[in-house]
């Protein structure tokens, strides 16, 4: 591996990072399967409430998603870019490891009746997280987050390859610095709509993974990385004390613009947790083959999951009515997982 550093943190194979996307994939699926489905009903036991509760903050696996996306991304970037072929490489790369299912889903969802002609089309082109723009209802949720990534993956590359190090790092910080502004003004002007959800509004998370590549890289001892992972967890941990003045919700200035950075510097120190703990004597705690494997199929499992939960619920509905249901009527709703 080029330039790789010398506090072993950076590996040409990384299971940890396995573990992460398990982790976060789970999240998602415990949202859309049981508190989507069942978290507006009452008549469970106490017991189940109180699950039901605890599955709700799974969307937040879509953020981790987004910090270890960027982190990974740029690493590929940045032991490539004095390849000759750097941009066909990285795009033939990508082409083929995410067109393929992300278009068979799509065909899918139109066949099947569950999207339209002009939703399809949009989502053709990635841009499913804006398609309210467009007067166009996003009838599939989990797209969206796919278009912010591609958008991000279009003109990354090129300031990875032009800019040094020195100067892609103060870039990154720019991008966590300048989305949280971003969001306040436009939520103090009364422009709400995709705080969470449009590109420009939530990149800010693909970038805090970026910087972290670039850290992991600059030479830093593992002692340096353990003082940035305690920094990450307590700037987020001091962030939530501000939760009386509405950092931790949406429908205030402060967490409309703050919250989201709050997230993202958990994660990034989740993210840096676990290659710490990953290259140590304590590999096993973030080595569970079962998250891993949850992991590997994370890109089929994030694409497919609410189609699969949909069907369930037409068959079932039809074949065994007693039984209950996934998450009946989601498939045609989107709703913001966070």
């Amino acid at each position: 591996m080029k330039d790789a550093p010398e506090n072993g943190l950076v590996r040409p194979i990384m299971p940890e990072l396995d573990t992460i996307r398990g982790l976060a994939i789970l999240g998602v699926l415990y949202l859309h399967g049981f508190f989507w489905g069942f978290g507006s009903q009452f008549h469970f036991s106490p017991a189940a409430q109180v699950f039901l509760r605890l599955t709700q903050p799974g969307g937040l696996g879509v953020s981790l998603f987004f910090v270890l996306s960027g982190f990974l991304i740029t690493g590929i970037l940045l032991e490539s870019r004095d390849d000759p072929a750097y941009y066909r490489r990285f795009y033939i790369r990508r082409t083929l490891r995410i067109l393929p299912v992300y278009y068979a889903l799509l065909i899918l969802l139109l066949a099947l009746g569950w999207i339209g002609g002009t939703y399809f089309g949009l989502c053709f082109i990635y841009l499913s997280n804006v398609t309210n723009l467009f007067g166009v209802p996003a009838s599939y949720g989990p797209l969206w987050s796919l278009a912010v990534e591609e958008h991000y993956y279009i003109f990354w590359p090129l300031v990875v390859r032009k800019l040094t190090r020195r100067r892609l790092t103060w870039f990154a910080l720019g991008i966590c610095a300048t989305v949280p502004m971003l969001r306040a003004i436009f939520f103090h002007f009364g422009f709400k709509d995709g705080l969470q959800s449009y590109t420009w509004f939530i990149i800010d998370g693909l970038a805090a993974g970026s910087l972290l590549a670039i850290l992991v890289r600059s030479g830093i001892t593992r002692k340096r990385a353990g003082q940035i992972c305690a920094a990450c967890f307590g700037a987020a941990l001091l962030g939530a004390t501000a939760a009386p003045f509405g950092i931790l919700t949406v429908n205030r200035l402060s967490g409309a613009a703050f919250k989201q950075t709050l997230i993202n510097s958990f994660f990034s120190g989740v993210l840096l947790l676990f290659l710490l703990l990953g290259t140590s004597p304590g590999k096993n705690l973030v080595n569970a083959g079962w998250l891993k494997f949850l992991g590997y199929i994370s890109y089929g499992l994030y694409l497919f999951h609410l189609a699969v939960f949909a069907l369930y619920d037409r068959w079932v509905g039809r074949l065994w009515p007693s039984l209950p249901r996934a998450v009946t009527g989601l498939i045609l709703c989107y709703c913001d997982s966070r």
